[in-house]
């Protein structure tokens, strides 16, 4: 039997919502089947055809309600040129910093958004924040009370330490927060981050504090990445921006037990 091969205008159509598909993509790092469905009016059958279509000529990959870019799982842009979402990461610090106890310790993770947090971190002259980046360091250093780097090899992309000595010094560290962030963060997977050596070290905060409170802007969400750190379960509190929905943060919450605080 032989297949009936698609028409010139049924080409153009997939054509066209394939190109919809990259331009989304290249906007927001990620797609969601539904919305796709939603935006190109058309089945999820053939969202699921669409994308792929596009898995098989290398331009995305797949993953459980969407997709990312090919290179997402490992490409990690050096900390400096983060610009992405800076708004709502800005945002993200400033409801962050109801966390920040009047006494006692904190961690900062790396990364840019515990890094607006730094900037935005309140007064704290009876704080001890102790960090591996040493971007959000410098910063802390006129607001709070005292500032301890952790030991390590500095990675060049987001100018953290990692290694033996990082972890060394954080199986002695008890905190009151600790303020984490990730490259990627899903249901199944949990927070995961492209580099093995930094998803150590954030596991380590993780163990380290009594409440853990996840950075991330909404893109991080239903993505993944190649080393899990974390469960969302483990996590007490996420901060988000609005690009999260009232629907996804109270899914979330139901799911995993976690707060969601969307600003």
């Amino acid at each position: 039997m032989t297949r009936a091969r698609p028409s010139g205008g049924e080409t153009q159509l997939a054509a066209l919502r394939h190109q919809v598909i990259l331009d989304l993509l290249g906007e927001d790092g990620q797609v969601s089947a539904n919305a796709l469905s939603e935006r190109l009016g058309v089945t999820h059958e053939t969202v699921r055809k669409d994308l792929l279509h596009l898995q098989e000529r290398g331009r995305l990959r797949r993953v459980h309600g969407g997709a990312v870019p090919v290179a997402s799982l490992v490409h990690e842009p050096l900390v400096g040129a983060r610009t992405a979402q800076a708004e709502e990461k800005a945002r993200i610090a400033r409801a962050a910093a109801q966390f920040v106890p009047d006494e006692g310790a904190v961690i900062l993770d790396s990364g840019s958004t515990t890094a607006a947090l730094a900037e935005a971190f309140p007064a704290s002259p009876n704080v001890l924040a102790i960090t591996n980046s040493l971007p959000v360091a410098v910063m802390l250093l006129a607001r709070a009370a005292t500032v301890v780097t952790l030991g390590g090899r500095v990675r060049p992309e987001t100018q953290a330490t990692v290694d033996e000595w990082a972890l060394r010094q954080l199986e002695t560290v008890r905190a009151d927060v600790a303020f984490l962030g990730a490259n990627a963060c899903s249901v199944e997977h949990g927070l995961a981050t492209p580099d093995q050596s930094e998803a150590a070290v954030k596991a380590a905060f993780v163990r380290s504090a009594r409440l853990r409170v996840l950075l991330a802007d909404h893109t991080k969400f239903g993505r993944e990445s190649v080393f899990h750190y974390a469960t969302l379960e483990e996590i007490d509190v996420v901060v988000t921006d609005t690009g999260m929905t009232d629907r996804a943060a109270r899914e979330l919450e139901k799911a995993c037990g976690v707060e969601v605080v969307r600003a």
